[in-house]
């Protein structure tokens, strides 16, 4: 994922952490950092570490929304859900967060220069890229069979890695099956079924397609 400050000297992002009143925020593994933010008007950098994004409903199931590594933005203008009272975005690790007053971007004073033009350009890129990401999950999610969810998931993940036929799952096998929306135990019936029937080999978080 793009750098949100590619190509901006550290002076100029000085000027912009002033601008957007931007501050950097280290936390440990396991905190719910949505507390530290304003739902509707902040954007949250990852500047290190990762974290979940995640909704637990009335029955207090927990499914996972998705799942940021570094660089990657989160905020109400990208997740709606943010704005859910059930929403939390949890720390897998120890992780350092940038926040950044939305309503300071359009700040009409810095508004034609240089670096905040590259600022805005890079922020489109990642928005779009994210956008992508998000259109990867629904087109996994949208399948009607487990097994065609799994199928097009790690089809989606050994094309990122190469061409290669085998990729390392990023996550548990419990946060895998919340993300394909599925059941955890039906889910690993079905992977049983697909390594029995030779079409993966699992060894750890490492797949194999054989097909």
């Amino acid at each position: 994922m793009k750098n949100l400050f590619a190509d901006i000297t550290d002076k100029n992002k000085e000027k912009l952490f002033k601008i957007f009143k931007a501050s950097t925020v280290k936390f440990t593994k396991g905190i719910n950092i949505i507390s530290y933010m304003d739902r509707t008007n902040t954007i949250g950098i990852v500047d290190e570490g990762s974290v979940d994004i995640l909704i637990t409903d009335y029955e207090g199931d927990i499914t996972l929304i998705d799942e940021l590594n570094q660089n990657d933005l989160f905020g109400s203008m990208i997740y709606s859900t943010v704005l859910n009272p059930e929403c939390s975005i949890i720390t897998k690790e120890n992780t350092s967060i940038t926040f950044i007053d939305y309503a300071e971007i359009t700040n009409a004073d810095f508004i034609k220069s240089e670096f905040y033009i590259t600022f805005v350009q890079n922020l489109l890129t990642i928005i779009f890229d994210q956008i992508s990401i998000k259109n990867k999950r629904i087109e996994v999610i949208s399948k009607k069979s487990i097994r065609d969810k799994l199928l097009t998931y790690f089809n989606q993940q050994t094309k990122e890695e190469a061409k290669t036929k085998s990729f390392e799952l990023t996550m548990s096998l419990s946060q895998l099956a919340s993300y394909l929306c599925i059941d955890r135990c039906a889910m690993m019936r079905e992977l049983r079924n697909l390594r029995d029937e030779g079409m993966i080999e699992k060894r750890g978080k490492k797949i194999q397609l054989l097909y």
